[in-house]
This record gives C-alpha cells, sequence and structure tokens, in this order.
C-alpha cells in the first residue's frame, strides 16, 4: 500500500499505532524514486521490507482464517511479551478484543481460562504472563 501510494503519489489509507516509544524517518517521494532507482542496497532494502510485511499480513490472514480464538490468543500475549520485553502486558480486554477482531467478552472469558489454568494472572490494570508455552 505504501509503495502504491509513493508511486502514485497518493495519501495511505493506512494507520499504524506505535506501541512503545518509537522514531519514525520520512524520505521524500523524490528521493525515493532516486534512491531506488540509483542505489541496489535500497533498493534491496525497500523490497526485502515490503516482502516481510506480506509475509506477516498472510500468517495473520491464516491465523484469523484457520485458528481457534484461544490459539491466537496465546499467539498475541506471546508476541506481545516478546516485542515489548515484559511479561507484563497493559492492555484492556476491550484493547486485546479489538487487535484481534473478538469481543471483549469472548477475550475476558479465554483470559479468564488462561488464568485458571495457571498460565496468566489477570490484574486490574494489566496481565501478567506467568508461562504461554
Amino acid at each position: 500500500m505504501t509503495m502504491t501510494c509513493c508511486m502514485g503519489q497518493t495519501k495511505s489509507e493506512i494507520r499504524a499505532i506505535a506501541e512503545t516509544d518509537a522514531k519514525l524517518i520520512m524520505i521524500p517521494i523524490q528521493k525515493m524514486e532516486l534512491w531506488t532507482s540509483k542505489y541496489k542496497t535500497w533498493r534491496n532494502f525497500v523490497f526485502e521490507s515490503y516482502h516481510n510485511r506480506l509475509n506477516e499480513m498472510l500468517h495473520t490472514l491464516d491465523s484469523i482464517a484457520f485458528d481457534n480464538m484461544d490459539e491466537r490468543l496465546l499467539a498475541y500475549l506471546k508476541e506481545k511479551a516478546r516485542v515489548n520485553e515484559d511479561k507484563t502486558i497493559h492492555s484492556t480486554h476491550q484493547e486485546i478484543a479489538y487487535d484481534l477482531h473478538s469481543s471483549r467478552v469472548v477475550i475476558s472469558r479465554l483470559l479468564k481460562k488462561l488464568e485458571n489454568l495457571g498460565r496468566i494472572e489477570l490484574h486490574r490494570n494489566y496481565i501478567e504472563i506467568l508461562h504461554l508455552d
């Protein structure tokens, strides 16, 4: 989507939310076009980045289509802990439901089930991961 918008000089419909502090580098379209034709390393970096994003998207679609919500929730919690390098997850049940395209009631029920199995501990404003393997 981003590459198409760069080439066609249109506004992207994609919205991203940073979960942690991040630095953003914006490159003018003109430089993007120049660097892509002039520098093989830049072109390879851009295409490899898009390849990785496409693979992530396909994995997500596969997960939504074929994994049950229990498996998707476990994968979500593991990934959140890995990315944040923290076994404490500061997300509401509603935020998790939104991320997983589910309802808060379903997510709360599954989180309670994980707590009863001793895999997580639910607290008022956070979820503590005990073990998810």
